[in-house]
């Protein structure tokens, strides 16, 4: 009993300090920056359910916030975050270029320093359609895999608490390994689909466990 109870504290003396990416319940968006790509999402920090969350607001538009960081993988390589949105976009071909819309969606972005083209992204997204556990590649890019992690109407209007192995899933989506995370970004994007979309994130952060 005391090897084992050793062990643990052990365990948890060594384990990494959990790093946060967006600190939205104390107030920050520092160090986010929007990118547009066509129209814009309006993001804001709101108060619902007395937290303080971001708030994303886009009707028929596709603009972003990401933030380079440094996430060693070796150290944290969970990915936590929670969200919410008001609604979803349809029966759209989510798979194609004209149905790439989504009401919410995290980016795990990898660089590929000087060899660009080899950037690569995760995009964690809220599905309106494809079944939960559903991975196919971004319809603009090869560079870009897609993973439904919440899909459909179910739990439009509840807060969804989610939590991803990013080196596992870069493993199994990319068939190679990757140590270090070069930014993170989110967005609610309706360009595609003409439609509108509110959606909520919470706070992002990596951690060991």
């Amino acid at each position: 009993m005391r090897a084992w109870l050793l062990a643990a504290v052990t365990a948890l003396a060594t384990a990494a300090a959990p790093v946060m990416v967006g600190d939205f319940s104390a107030g920050s968006l520092q160090s986010w920056t929007s990118k547009r790509f066509k129209g814009e999402t309006h993001y804001r920090l709101v108060t619902a359910e007395g937290r303080t969350v971001l708030q994303a607001v886009s009707h028929a538009a596709a603009s972003g916030l990401y933030k380079r960081v440094h996430i060693d993988l070796d150290e944290t390589p969970y990915l936590h975050w929670s969200w919410k949105v008001e609604n979803t976009l349809g029966p759209l071909r989510e798979r194609t270029r004209g149905g790439d819309d989504y009401p919410a969606r995290v980016y795990v972005v990898f660089s590929g320093g000087l060899l660009f083209w080899r950037t690569r992204a995760i995009n964690y997204v809220w599905s309106n359609n494809q079944p939960v556990g559903s991975e196919w590649p971004n319809a603009y890019t090869d560079n870009d895999r897609m993973i439904a992690v919440a899909s459909g109407n179910a739990r439009v209007g509840q807060w969804v608490q989610e939590g991803r192995n990013v080196r596992a899933d870069f493993r199994r989506l990319f068939g190679e390994d990757v140590r270090y995370v070069d930014a993170v970004a989110l967005m609610t994007d309706t360009d595609n689909s003409g439609k509108s979309a509110t959606a909520y994130y919470g706070d992002i952060y990596f951690s060991s466990r």
